[in-house]
């Protein structure tokens, strides 16, 4: 774009060149015809020598295009890896391992890739089961369990650490990098083959700036109190911000499942982050369930006692399963701080009742200068605030988010006994056999949990689903108050076993799936942990199964339908559409059609020409 002068705007064809240089010499060039109104075209470079290949991974060669004429223009640049923002990255655990193992260990990986070609590194390694005797990048075995090693980073590892650079990755190696097609693996004296391996991978930017400065935080298996075997492992970016709010991202691998897959293949864990008291006492809160195998989120209401402990290191962050509901794996936490709580004061003798504790009071005046403040039941309320309605004090919960008042009805659980009473001070029924379990003589200590999710005291014992603005009730997770503890446990609702193969989700808020009266069983994602079968292509955030076709999006010029991608056994592949060579000169393009044609009655007139330009495939 800008290179065709004003004489050749519009249809009029003129010729350019395309140069590969090494220090301004050309090693190889194209050209073709093109028109101001459709100035795209493509070809692909094959058999580049080793020569060539060298000058490309150091960033040395430059692409130049050029029009050819009279008053010639130029523009140039280096080619160099792609560009992003994304993190490459890996973590190492043992459910990946060649010959799978169970260990409670983990690995962390994190690299940079330089325009160079030098590929810097930073690994972790804890808990192994015996000494480590090599850290190496691979491929994938060509064979079973016949590992095909690239670099041997072993040379730079001291006391858990691996950090260093290979100089000078070659293009291939570049190439296999950016498509996630390289391993880490970790030999121990135990496991020579590797206890721990792990694919390099990009992670998607997210904004989170802990990324770029920090290591990540290591979480295994053996870090849980007691320690867990486990072949799963994962590691996270953990910070505060200048409002004192705690920004997080998990990434995780291997993670256990149930023994029905059908049910719970898609829900991996729940992520919580806690704090080790001085009487070795947990207390947990839960930052959310997740899927897949990241879990990233904002926590504002820090209580004083957490932000302590992030400040003396006895913080932790976990990932809990349905396999291991006190923690799978874990990582310490420490991030000094000299922040201070905004949330809620406890009450010295708490009340058990289904109502919120009182609001922060608040200046009126400086809430209406407050932007993101609502006006509610004439009264003003800060952001973020919660509190029960005066139209309804007993069975709703209101929040305020960013001017916007959200008001949701309390959710009773399904009770599991033949007779219930409605207490005066509830919203929802109890068991009578709980009631009178609940009158304890005056003056003994009553148990139960504070939850931060909706900021209310909740007796020992009782189930209810956690209240999380600006969502409201989360219908498809229940949380127990441990009264002996002062623990709050959460977990995912239990769905019932079904006897189709491809159950669905009929609606987008339903916990459970059903079976399908009729109709074709949606894709499921599951095979794309399968090993046997084409592999799929991820192009951002979509995924096409093998031979599925589609026009690329590429922002911001929306749908390219003059391009046909398909995926071929995890290579995504792109072909423009192949169109004649025009010798007329009244050239013109018609609407939503990707090839030029002769306008005003002129036939195409057949020419023999050399090349066709745009007719090989290229990969993304």
């Amino acid at each position: 774009e800008g290179l065709a002068e004003r004489r050749d705007k519009g249809q009029v064809q003129f010729p350019v060149r395309v140069q590969l240089l090494y220090r301004n010499r050309p090693l190889r060039e194209v050209r073709a015809n093109v028109t101001a109104h459709d100035p795209d075209f493509a070809e692909v470079l094959t058999n580049l020598n080793s020569r060539e290949m060298l000058f490309l991974s150091r960033g040395q060669l430059q692409i130049a295009l050029e029009t050819e004429g009279r008053s010639p223009h130029r523009i140039s640049g280096f080619i160099t890896g792609r560009k992003t923002c994304d993190t490459i990255q890996s973590v190492l655990a043992g459910g990946n391992a060649l010959a799978q193992t169970k260990t409670g260990a983990v690995g962390s990986a994190k690299f940079t890739l330089h325009d160079n070609g030098t590929l810097e590194y930073q690994v972790q390694v804890a808990g192994t089961a015996s000494e480590i005797m090599g850290v190496t990048i691979e491929t994938k075995p060509r064979r079973r369990n016949r590992r095909n090693i690239l670099y041997d980073l072993t040379p730079d590892y001291r006391n858990g650490f691996a950090i260093g650079a290979c100089d000078y990755f070659s293009a291939r190696d570049i190439h296999m990098l950016l498509q996630n097609e390289l391993f880490i693996n970790v030999a121990t004296k135990d496991y020579e083959d590797g206890e721990l391996r792990g694919q390099i991978s990009s992670l998607l930017y997210s904004g989170l700036q802990a990324r770029y400065y920090e290591l990540p935080i290591p979480l295994a298996g053996q870090f849980v109190l007691p320690p867990v075997r486990t072949g799963s492992a994962g590691h996270a970016w953990v910070s505060l911000d200048e409002h004192c709010h705690l920004h997080y991202e998990i990434v995780v691998a291997g993670l256990s499942k149930g023994e029905d897959i059908t049910i719970n293949a898609h829900l991996h864990g729940f992520a919580e982050i806690g704090e080790m008291g001085d009487n070795s006492q947990e207390h947990k809160r839960l930052l959310k369930g997740f899927y897949g195998s990241e879990a990233q989120g904002i926590l504002k209401d820090l209580s004083p006692e957490l932000l302590r402990h992030l400040n003396r290191g006895t913080a932790f962050i976990q990932v809990s399963t349905k396999v291991n509901p006190k923690g799978e794996i874990r990582g310490p936490v420490l991030i000094r701080n000299q922040c201070k709580s905004k949330g809620f004061d406890l009450p010295e003798d708490p009340e058990y009742e289904e109502t919120f504790f009182q609001e922060m009071r608040y200046d009126p005046e400086e809430l209406k200068k407050d932007p993101n403040s609502c006006f509610f039941e004439g009264q003003q309320r800060a952001h973020e605030s919660r509190w029960s309605p005066d139209y309804d004090r007993k069975c709703s919960v209101c929040s305020c988010q960013k001017r916007t008042v959200i008001c949701d009805p309390i959710i009773c659980l399904a009770l599991n006994c033949s007779h219930t009473v409605q207490p005066a001070d509830r919203c929802c029924p109890v068991c009578k056999d709980k009631t009178m379990e609940e009158q304890k003589p005056a003056g003994d200590p009553v148990e139960g949990c504070y939850f931060d999710g909706d900021r209310k005291w909740h007796p020992a014992g009782t189930t209810w689903h956690p209240y999380i603005p600006p969502f409201g009730y989360v219908k498809c997770a229940v949380c127990t108050c441990k009264g002996a503890t002062g623990e709050v446990h959460c977990e995912k609702v239990q769905c019932p076993r079904l006897s189709c193969s491809h159950p669905i989700r009929r609606n987008a808020s339903n916990c459970c799936k059903e079976c399908p009266a009729t109709g074709i069983p949606p894709f499921d994602h599951t095979e794309m942990m399968q090993a046997d079968g084409p592999r799929p292509c991820k192009i951002g955030r979509n995924t096409y199964t093998n031979n599925i076709k589609w026009h690329p999006e590429v922002p911001p010029f929306g749908e390219m339908k003059c391009i046909t991608c398909w995926c071929d056994e995890g290579s995504t592949k792109c072909q423009r559409e192949k169109c004649p060579v025009l010798t007329c000169t009244n050239i013109v393009k018609p609407a939503n059609q990707c090839c030029p044609q002769c306008g005003g009655g002129e036939r195409l007139k057949e020419e023999k020409v050399s090349r066709s330009w745009g007719t090989k495939p290229y990969y993304v």
